[in-house]
C-alpha cells in the first residue's frame, strides 16, 4: 500500500489552490482535486477586485478591511501583470450616506493598512472634474480612491501552477466522491468526470475548501459533521459597452443603500455589478434573473447621463458566494470574513473552509497551514508573503518598464495582442511566443486574439481540458470572438487537442 500524501484538497477555487500552494512551498506532499474546471465556479464569478471592502466599515469590520488592504499590497507585488491599480470614482448624493460619513470611511480606508504604493482619496468638483462628465448634472461632488483589479480565474490558476511546480498534483474534473477514515489517515475515492474512472487516494489530513459545496462535504463525501455553516448568496453581474472615458472605475449607491461597482472591462467594455441575492439552489444551476438585470440597469440609471437597456447586455454571470453564516439577516451585511473548523475525529484531521474572499486567500491559506502545523511539525516555515506568483517575478513590480521590454523583444507583435499577453502571463509570455517571429507564426488565428500557440500551451501546461476553459476562464475570449468563431474553435480544440490529450 502506498504512503499517504500529507494533504489531500477537494476544492479547485482560490482558497484551495492557494493552500495547495502554500502546502506544497513547506514540503508537504498535496492532492488537490476539483469536480469541475479550476476556478469553474465562484471563483470566476467576482467582481475582479482585490479591495480592502470599503462598505465593510459600515459594519464595523475593521479588522477584516485591515487585514484585506494589507494583503492587496501583498498581491500587488506578487502579480503586478494580472493585478494593477485602478481608480474609483465615488459620486455624492445626499440622499444616501452623508458626505462627512463617507469622508471619514475614506480617510480609515487609507490608513488602516498601512497603504505605500497606491494613491490616497481625494475629493472631486464633479461639476469641473473630467470624471464627472458622463454622471447626471445633480451629482455636483464625489470622491476618488484606490483600489485593485484582479483576474480572479488567473489567480487560481497561477496558485494551481505554483503548487505543481512545487511537487503538488493536480486532479481537474475529478470528483471526490468518498472519504472516510482508516487506521489513523483519510481514503479518499475520485471520480474522473470525463472517462467515469475512479481511484482510490490516502492522506493523513483532509481539507475541504470546496466553497458553496463545504457542507455537501463535510455530510456526504466525508461522513462527519460540523457545528458551522454557510450562507449562500448570489452575485449577479452583467457586461455592456464601455460608456465614458478614461480607465477609472465608478463605485455607485442605490437608495437601498448597496453599492454598485462600474468598471472598465476587457478594453472597451463595462463590468456592472453585484448583487446581493440569498440562494437556496444548487450552485452549479445558478443564473442571472431578470429581477437582477433590471435592477444593475436601474442603479445605473439613477447616476449616468447614458441610459442602459438590456439591449445593452453583451453578456452576465453569476455566482454563489460561500459566507460563513454569522446570523445576520440581510445577505449584504454578512461577514465576509472566513472561519476555520478542525475535526480530528479517529487522529485523523478534517480541516473545514467556511467563508473568505479572493482578497484574504493568501492569508487564509497560511493562517490555515499554521492551524495544521501541530500534524506536520517538519514542515518549514510561512513562505509566500515574499514570493511571486508564476509571471509575476517583475523586477521591482515595475510592470510600465517590463511593458517595454515586452516591445523591444517582439517588436512584429501588434501592441493590443503584446499587451494582453503581458497582462495574462507575465515573464511566462516568451513560453507562449516561443520561436515565433511574425504574427504568423504564432499559428491559427481563431478570432480576437486567440491564436493556436496559446491554445496549445494552454492544454498543455494549465489543465485546459475543454474549449470553454479556454474561452472563458483562461482568456476572456468569448468576449472579442462571434458565435461562429467560437464553435470554429470548439471544433478546433475537439479533434486538435482533447483527442489527442
Amino acid at each position: 500500500m502506498s504512503e499517504p500524501v500529507d494533504l489531500f484538497i477537494i476544492g479547485g477555487g482560490v482558497n484551495g489552490a492557494g493552500i495547495a500552494r502554500d502546502a506544497a512551498g513547506r514540503g508537504l506532499s498535496v492532492v488537490l482535486c476539483e469536480k469541475g474546471d479550476l476556478a469553474e465556479g465562484t471563483s470566476s464569478r467576482s467582481g475582479k477586485l482585490v479591495h480592502g471592502g470599503l462598505r465593510y466599515l459600515e459594519y464595523y469590520e475593521f479588522r477584516l478591511v485591515r487585514e484585506a488592504l494589507v494583503e492587496r499590497e501583498v498581491l500587488m507585488n506578487a502579480a503586478p501583470h494580472i493585478i494593477w491599480p485602478m481608480r474609483f470614482v465615488l459620486p455624492h448624493s445626499p440622499k444616501d450616506r452623508p458626505r462627512w460619513l463617507i469622508r471619514l470611511g475614506l480617510f480609515l480606508y487609507d490608513h488602516l493598512g498601512g497603504r505605500k504604493k497606491l494613491p490616497g482619496t481625494r475629493g472631486l468638483d464633479l461639476r469641473r472634474d473630467s470624471q464627472g462628465a458622463p454622471l447626471l448634472d445633480r451629482y455636483t461632488h464625489g470622491f476618488e480612491y484606490s483600489d485593485c483589479w484582479v483576474d480572479d480565474a488567473r489567480l487560481v490558476v497561477l496558485n494551481a501552477l505554483d503548487a505543481a511546480e512545487r511537487g503538488a498534483t493536480i486532479l481537474t474534473r475529478h470528483a471526490a466522491t468518498r472519504a472516510r477514515r482508516e487506521d489513523g489517515v483519510w481514503t479518499v475515492t475520485t471520480r474522473n468526470e470525463m472517462t467515469g474512472q475512479t481511484a482510490t487516494h490516502r492522506a493523513r489530513v483532509l481539507v475541504n475548501a470546496a466553497g458553496p459545496w463545504v457542507g455537501d462535504v463535510v455530510a456526504q463525501v466525508a461522513g462527519a459533521n460540523s457545528s458551522r455553516g454557510v450562507r449562500l448568496v448570489k452575485g449577479s453581474h452583467i457586461v455592456t459597452p464601455k460608456f465614458w472615458e478614461g480607465r477609472h472605475a465608478y463605485l455607485i449607491q442605490n437608495d437601498d443603500k448597496r453599492v454598485i461597482f462600474v468598471n472598465p472591462y476587457e478594453g472597451d467594455m463595462a463590468l456592472i455589478g453585484t448583487t446581493d441575492v440569498a440562494f437556496d439552489g444548487a450552485p452549479e444551476d445558478v443564473a442571472v434573473s431578470d429581477d437582477e438585470i433590471g435592477y444593475l440597469i436601474d442603479v445605473v440609471n439613477r447616476y449616468f447621463k447614458e441610459k442602459l437597456d438590456r439591449r445593452d447586455i453583451l453578456a452576465s454571470f453569476s455566482g454563489v458566494r460561500p459566507l460563513f453564516d454569522d446570523g445576520k439577516g440581510n445577505p449584504s451585511a454578512v461577514t465576509r470574513d472566513y472561519v476555520f473548523d478542525i475535526d480530528e475525529t479517529g487522529g485523523a484531521p478534517l480541516l473545514n473552509i467556511f467563508g473568505g474572499k479572493i482578497t484574504t486567500f493568501r492569508e487564509l491559506a497560511e493562517r490555515g497551514m499554521q492551524r495544521l502545523a501541530r500534524f506536520f511539525p517538519d514542515m518549514k516555515e510561512d513562505w509566500t508573503r515574499d514570493a511571486p506568483l508564476p509571471g509575476g517575478d517583475i523586477e521591482n513590480a515595475d510592470y510600465a518598464t517590463f511593458l517595454n521590454r515586452l516591445k523591444a523583444d517582439y517588436p512584429w507583435m501588434p501592441r493590443p495582442l503584446r499587451t494582453r499577453f503581458a497582462r495574462t502571463y507575465g515573464t511566462r509570455t516568451s513560453r507562449i511566443v516561443r520561436d515565433a517571429i511574425s504574427v504568423e507564426g504564432l499559428g491559427r488565428h481563431f478570432g480576437g486574439q486567440l491564436y493556436e500557440v496559446e491554445a496549445r500551451y494552454l492544454a498543455e501546461n494549465e489543465w485546459a481540458l475543454t474549449a470553454e476553459d479556454i474561452l472563458f476562464r483562461r482568456t476572456k475570449a468569448y468576449l472579442h470572438m462571434s458565435g461562429d468563431e467560437q464553435r470554429a474553435f470548439t471544433d478546433w480544440f475537439d479533434g486538435a487537442l482533447a483527442k489527442s490529450a
